[in-house]
């Protein structure tokens, strides 16, 4: 089945994933394919008709996981805040900070089938997200603080959303969690937590992933 219409994209994600904990943040429940080959065989023959990204919102990749704990051990950096979670895959991230007071909290993901994945799971969890595909860069920052996970696992991603995200600093706080991937910049982010985060050899190259929570220094 091909996800056209909104109903079928519900379907298409409760169908290859099933409800799941990750351990770091066991709050959270969340639809996430339990085998990997499965969902990703899956979604490659949709995206091969459609042109969508491959299923990352299946997984709550290290970056995620970091910035969730981080947000529900202190409630406080988040409470009272608007805030969005950009590329936020599964949503973890944006489901922390609505469960941790969080005046409005927005998730961003171009793919269709991610922004069904964050409504799913923000429901199942009882929260209140609003979950968009609009692509933001570019656009002028209304939020208080700006979340990212993972974003710099490709030149091209990186070279299209740093620039904005540093202009978006001179008014917002803007957070980034990376587990070491090859394009992170090497400068303008002051490391706020350092954490192992397991994860598994089927998604990475290791069982854990040393994972740093950076701040974003505004452009000059």
């Amino acid at each position: 089945m091909s996800p056209h219409t909104p109903a079928e994209a519900r379907a298409f994600v409760t169908a290859h994933t099933a409800l799941a904990h990750v351990p770091l943040v066991p709050e959270i429940a969340l639809h996430l394919a339990t085998e990997i080959t499965p969902v990703w065989q899956a979604s490659e023959n949709w995206l091969a008709q459609n042109g969508i990204e491959p299923p990352f919102w299946a997984f709550a990749w290290p970056g995620g996981q970091l910035l969730a704990r981080h947000i529900l051990d202190n409630p406080e950096r988040v409470a009272g805040r608007r805030v969005l979670d950009f590329a936020a895959g599964c949503g973890i991230a944006a489901i922390a900070c609505a469960q941790a007071g969080a005046a409005s909290v927005e998730a961003a993901e171009i793919d269709p089938l991610a922004v069904t994945a964050i409504a799913l799971n923000a429901d199942v969890n009882g929260v209140d997200i609003t979950a968009t595909g609009a692509d933001l860069v570019g656009t002028a920052p209304c939020w208080d603080l700006i979340l990212c996970g993972d974003v710099c696992y490709e030149s091209p991603m990186t070279q299209h959303i740093l620039p904005w995200l540093r202009c978006c600093a001179r008014t917002a706080e803007v957070w980034i969690a990376d587990p070491g991937r090859a394009y992170l910049p090497r400068d303008g982010l002051d490391p706020l937590v350092i954490r192992d985060i397991p994860t598994t050899m089927e998604l990475e190259d290791r069982v854990v992933r040393r994972t740093t929570l950076y701040r974003v220094r505004p452009a000059p």
